[in-house]
C-alpha cells in the first residue's frame, strides 16, 4: 500500500506537519511518500494563465503522485477557517488536469490547532471538499484541538486524544484489508 502525504500548510512550524509525522510513524507495512506543499508553489490559479500557458509542471508532477497513491494522509491547517491558501491552489490545479482527482482514493484526514475547535472549521470544508467534489472515500477524520497543551516532543501527551488518533489510524489501515 502506498501511502501520499502531506500537511495543508506551508509553515515551517506547522503543527499540522508535527501531527502528520507523528500519525506516519504509527502506521505499519505501507510505502510513504510525504511531501511538503512548499514544493508545489505555482502561480495562482486562472482560468486565463490555464488557457494561456497550460498546466504548471509542478501541478502535473502533483497530480501524478496522488495517481500513484492506493491513499492519503492529509494534516489541514486552517486559516480563517478554510485551507491555507498555498493548499487551496495547489488543489485549483490538480481539480483542473482532473475534476474526480482522488476517485478510488482512500482518505484519512487531519487537522489540528491552538484552540479547542481544532481545527474543525478547516475539517467541515475538506470533508465536503476531497468527499464530494474531488470524489475521495473518506474513511476516517480526526480534530486535535489544544495542539500545544496536548503534544510534547513528538508524542501525544492526552490520552483521549491519543486513544482517538489510534483509532482513526487503525480504522484507516484496515480500509485496504481485503476480506
Amino acid at each position: 500500500m502506498k501511502i501520499l502525504a502531506f500537511a495543508g500548510s506551508n509553515s515551517k512550524n506547522s503543527i499540522n506537519k508535527e501531527l502528520l509525522n507523528y500519525t506516519l510513524g504509527k502506521l505499519e507495512n505501507v510505502e510513504i511518500d510525504l511531501v511538503d506543499i512548499n514544493d508545489f508553489e505555482m502561480p495562482i490559479y486562472s482560468i486565463d494563465r490555464q488557457i494561456e500557458n497550460g498546466f504548471p509542471e509542478l501541478a502535473v508532477d502533483f497530480h501524478k503522485k496522488v495517481e500513484a497513491a492506493d491513499g492519503l494522509i492529509i494534516s489541514l491547517a486552517e486559516h480563517n477557517g478554510n485551507f491555507s491558501v498555498a493548499l487551496k491552489n495547489i488543489l485549483d490545479w490538480v481539480s483542473r488536469i482532473d475534476m474526480a482527482f482522488l476517485k478510488e482514493k482512500k482518505l484519512l484526514l487531519l487537522s489540528t490547532s491552538p484552540g479547542s475547535y481544532g481545527g474543525g472549521n478547516v475539517m467541515e470544508v475538506a470533508t465536503k471538499y476531497f468527499g464530494m467534489f474531488a470524489s475521495g472515500e473518506i474513511i476516517a477524520s480526526s480534530t486535535f484541538p489544544f495542539f500545544n497543551d496536548n503534544f510534547k516532543n513528538g508524542e501525544i501527551t492526552n490520552e483521549e486524544l491519543k486513544n482517538t488518533i489510534a483509532e482513526k489510524i487503525e480504522i484507516f489501515q484496515n480500509s485496504f484489508v481485503i476480506a
